[in-house]
Formats: structure tokens, C-alpha cells, sequence
């Protein structure tokens, strides 16, 4: 490349960080939700496909035009729909990088750097979270790949443990693996089930209590009836609307003596091994057989990145059966990426990961799990002072769930799901409304490291007033 191109290279990526720094720039004052309707936005994109390419710069420069109004401001501090991290600057920085060097992490040969950076972020992340030294770590898009991988090594060891051979036989014949979770669990549990090839009729979705945490004597029949048979049991480490965490340690004692995987589906709560204080609802954590957590959630990485962890890395390994063979040879001190999670060809997601972990440190990330979990306290505490209001749930963790209720109230989903809307046409701030436990309620999830008190105060007065005005209009009420 001459350097009059590399020139106009320079100027281009110069001008798409000045896009992007406005954009991050306006996170304070910009509507938190699209202000576009999905017609508009189909009509600003839509054009014929084009025999003739255009200037990269038009491109670009059309695409921030016909989205802007589209975007949803998710990676701001007044967000607090699903559980949804943001970017911290070296985060950010990293990721940019990582396209603009493009490295295949599949195995050593493709990327030494993308290798070594794995097998560095590997250690570091087991070392955070207090698991076994010895454990095996993934690189992959989120939870639900994560928790495909390890359920699918847990299949595979089971089944191996019960005399089976799955790699000769597949699962036709195969002895019948029980699977027990919290009817509260999460839909990616169940997916990543189903991909492996266990069916409903396997798995025994176990009565929870009022904070969606399986009840143990339930889980205890259920065992005792499967004893002998080859069992995976996986735990919330966080649940996705309440926080709340299950019992691994007593879990543990209960399968101890048999054929049973514990997995551990910690999306974000699994990140609260990081603080003395909060760590003791992981009672038993390094008990566990495999564990998955996102990144993009509390360690605020951009999308998308996931870990899965195994603690024992030959049945980890047991994932991928087959090696191309121009990927070269395998060596023990040479990290091939791939041979742990399902994808081959996959970013190097390692180079973000070990950017944050070292602009943040140990105290950084503990700095924030602990601080959106006070915050979700202090939301807590004030949302009780409103008019109506309940929180349905124990705040142990970063998630609130807020009932509101009147004699004007004739139909409870319709009115909850009618404050979410109007807080999200307003733009302030972003929270959704959800079922739990059969009542209709907010739910409201503090996830980013730019989230402050202040912030929870726009929340309350915006949440306050949007009550009253949607109570004083709904259909019922006398005046």
C-alpha cells in the first residue's frame, strides 16, 4: 500500500473515532431508548443492492446516518434493562484493535499472539474467581455458548462414566441422563440441553421458592429416585430477576456419592466471587464441575464474550473430537484456542479480556460488582417510598424487582408494562417490566461501571412521576 492510500486509511479511521467519540459523548444527555420506529429505520437502510461499490467514507458515513436514530443507549449509565454491561476504555480501545488485526484464534499456527493471550487470560480469570488451579477455560459469545460447552462435556463424562461410548455409538441407546434444574432457570440452560439432545422428558425442572432457588428436599427426592443413573444438575449463580443464588455446597453433598456433573450458570452473579463480602452465597463454588459467565455483563467488555470454565480439562477436551489437519501439529505449551470451545475459525476475544482485566485489577472489578449492588440496595430503599410500591425480592445481588398496586389498578401486567413503555418513549432512563412468580412487576438490573448515585435518583423521580401519570390514566379509576 503507497502511502497516499495508507494516508486516506489514517484519515478514515480517524474520522469513524470521531463518530465514535460523539456518539459516547452524547451517552449523558442523549434518549436512552430508539427514538426511530423499526419502518423508519427499514426505510432509511433499504436500498437496492448495488451493482457498484461506494467510497468506504459514504458508506460509513450513510450507515451512522440511516442507524443513529435506532440505537439503543445501552452502553450508558441509565440503562437498567436485562443485565447488559458497558464498554471501559481499555475494553473499548482493545476491541477496535482486535478488528483492525483480525487474528483467527482457532489454533497457535493461525495467532501466537491471540494463543498466548488466551492461555494468559485463562489463568487470570480462574485465579480471579477463587476456582480450581488446574481448570480449563473457553473463549465464546455469551451464555448460552458457554453453557453448551459445558453441558456437553458433562454429557459426555456422565455418559463415559456410565460404560458408554459416545464417540463410537453417539447418543441412540444411550443410558437416559437425568437433569435437574430450578423451574426459575434460565431458557439458555434449557437450549443449550436440548443442542446437546436431552429432551424435555429429561429434564426435572425442580419447584423454587419465593426467590427462584430450587427447593433442596425436592431436589433430594428427585436424586434418590435417579440414583445410579448418570445426572447433571446445573445451579444459578445470580438468577436472572431476583439474584438470588443456590446452594452448591449443599448440592454438592447431597450427589456426592454419585454419577452427577454440578454445573454453574453464572452470567453475572458468578463475578461476585470477586468480593469478600458477597462471595459467601458461592458457598461451595469450586465443588462445582463447570462453570459459565459472560463478560460483556460485569466485566463491562463490548459484546460479545463469554467464558466457559471446566475443572477438569480432559473432559473439557472431550468437546471436539477431530482436528483439521492443516491446523498443524499440537503441542502441550501451545494453546489451541478452538480445542475448548465449538467454533473453529472465532475472534480473539483474549486481547479485550486481557486489557480490561489489567486496567481494572482485582479492586477495579470488585469495585464494581459491589458498587452496582449497592446502588441496586439504595434503588431498592427509595422505590419503597413511592406510592404502591413493593420489592418482590430479597436485593442480594445487582437485580430489583417492583411491584406497584391500587384500587384504581384493574389489570396489573397491562399498567406495569405501561410504565416500562412510558419511561422508555421519555429517554432518561431504560427499565422493563416482567412476570415473576405470577405477578406482574419492573425489573430493574444495575449492571455498568458508569452508573452512579445520581443516576439512581433520575431513576426514582422519573419511575415516581411516570407512576402517577399512568395511574391517572388507566382504565378504572374513579374520580
Amino acid at each position: 500500500m503507497n502511502s497516499d492510500n495508507l494516508n486516506k486509511v489514517r484519515a478514515s479511521l480517524y474520522s469513524v473515532a470521531d463518530k465514535a467519540a460523539d456518539y459516547l459523548e452524547s451517552l449523558g444527555t442523549r434518549q436512552v431508548c430508539s427514538t426511530s420506529t423499526s419502518e423508519e429505520l427499514f426505510r432509511r437502510l433499504d436500498r437496492p443492492f448495488p451493482e457498484d461499490g461506494s467510497p468506504a467514507e459514504l458508506v460509513i458515513s450513510e450507515l451512522v446516518n440511516d442507524v443513529e436514530r435506532g440505537l439503543v443507549a445501552s452502553v450508558g449509565p441509565r440503562y437498567f434493562g436485562f443485565v447488559v454491561g458497558g464498554a471501559t476504555r481499555a475494553s473499548l480501545m482493545a476491541d477496535w484493535l482486535t478488528s483492525a488485526w483480525d487474528q483467527n484464534a482457532q489454533v497457535y499456527a493461525t495467532s501466537p499472539a491471540a494463543a498466548a493471550t488466551e492461555a494468559i487470560v485463562a489463568r487470570w480469570v480462574v485465579e480471579l474467581l477463587g476456582l480450581p488451579t488446574q481448570s480449563s477455560v473457553g473463549f465464546v459469545t455469551g451464555c448460552q455458548m458457554a453453557n453448551f460447552t459445558a453441558l456437553a462435556s458433562a454429557r459426555n463424562t456422565v455418559l463415559e462414566r456410565a460404560g458408554w461410548n459416545l464417540n463410537k455409538h453417539g447418543l441412540f441407546g444411550a443410558p437416559p441422563i437425568s437433569v435437574f434444574m430450578s423451574e426459575c432457570g434460565h431458557s439458555t440452560v434449557r437450549s443449550a440441553l436440548h443442542m446437546i439432545g436431552i429432551g424435555s422428558g429429561q429434564i426435572r425442572e425442580i419447584p423454587s421458592d419465593s426467590e427462584g432457588r430450587m427447593n433442596l428436599q425436592s431436589l433430594q427426592e428427585e436424586i434418590r429416585r435417579a440414583t445410579g443413573q448418570p445426572m447433571i444438575i446445573s445451579l444459578q449463580a445470580g438468577n436472572v430477576n431476583s439474584g438470588a443464588f443456590e446452594p452448591i455446597a449443599a448440592v454438592a453433598d447431597l450427589v456426592r456419592s454419585e454419577n452427577a456433573w454440578i454445573h454453574v450458570d453464572g452470567a453475572f452473579g458468578l463475578w461476585t466471587a470477586v468480593s469478600p463480602e458477597l462471595r459467601i452465597r458461592l458457598e461451595g463454588l469450586e465443588r462445582a464441575d463447570s462453570w459459565a459467565t459472560d463478560a460483556h455483563k460485569w466485566l463491562n467488555v463490548p459484546y460479545d464474550s463469554g467464558i466457559v470454565i471446566v475443572k477438569n480439562p480432559a473432559q473439557h477436551r472431550t468437546l471436539k473430537t477431530s482436528r483439521c489437519a492443516y491446523a498443524g501439529e499440537e503441542f502441550e505449551d501451545k494453546r489451541d484456542g478452538s480445542t475448548w470451545v465449538p467454533e473453529n475459525s472465532r475472534r480473539a476475544r483474549a486481547f479485550v479480556l486481557y486489557a480490561v482485566l489489567r486496567e481494572l485489577g482485582r479492586t477495579g472489578v470488585r469495585a464494581i460488582v459491589e458498587r452496582c449492588c449497592m446502588l441496586a440496595r439504595t434503588f431498592a430503599l427509595g422505590a419503597t417510598k413511592l406510592p404502591g410500591a413493593k420489592v418482590l425480592n430479597e436485593v442480594v445481588l445487582n437485580q430489583v424487582l417492583l411491584e406497584f398496586s391500587s384500587s384504581t389498578v384493574n389489570d396489573g401486567e397491562t399498567f406495569h408494562r405501561a410504565i416500562a413503555a412510558q419511561i422508555q418513549l421519555e429517554g432518561k432512563c431504560w427499565l422493563g417490566a416482567t412476570t415473576w412468580q405470577g405477578k406482574a412487576a419492573l425489573r430493574v438490573s444495575i449492571c455498568n461501571w458508569l452508573t452512579t448515585e445520581e443516576d439512581i435518583s433520575i431513576l426514582l423521580e422519573t419511575l415516581g412521576r411516570t407512576v402517577q401519570n399512568v395511574m391517572h390514566r388507566s382504565p378504572g379509576r374513579e374520580d
